[in-house]
């Protein structure tokens, strides 16, 4: 398979936005209160994009996932209960989904090793991700250090 992470462009919304409503639906469909008031939205995503925060996964030209990496920009962590494991610059991955006709194929581990590599070609050795209950279905476990 030819898949590849890139930066997404504007042009790019629409088919972002379809891979995100499907993972509402999933989310919802699953039990999670996740994304059932209106976020995202397509205004989340331009904005990603405008900041050179949205990426997506392709395979060939196909769009088939969608991920927002920040670098030192999420103000909820400023204070948090605990301390982290690493003190230093860190990104966080918000809004990953994949498109239905693609799930079940890893391609979620995949944009997390692609982000992976991303923070380590901007020197960065840690990254963070939203772990709330409500992040997950009733069936899933979210586990943090504290």
């Amino acid at each position: 398979m030819n898949y590849h992470f890139r930066k997404a462009e504007l042009s790019e919304i629409g088919p972002i936005w379809e891979i995100l409503q499907q993972a509402i639906q999933r989310r919802k469909e699953d039990g999670s209160k996740q994304w059932q008031d209106g976020y995202p939205n397509p205004e989340v995503v331009q904005k990603d994009i405008e900041k050179g925060e949205g990426f997506v996964l392709v395979e060939g030209e196909t769009i088939i996932g969608y991920s927002a990496v920040l670098i030192n920009d999420e103000p909820a962590y400023a204070t948090i209960e605990g301390n982290w494991l690493t003190n230093g610059d860190f990104v966080v991955l918000h809004r990953v989904a994949i498109s239905e006709k693609y799930l079940g194929k890893g391609l979620s581990k995949m944009i997390l090793k692609y982000i992976e590599d991303f923070a380590l070609s901007n020197n960065t050795r840690s990254a963070k991700c939203p772990c709330k209950h409500i992040n997950f279905p009733r069936s899933a476990k979210c586990s943090s250090n504290k």
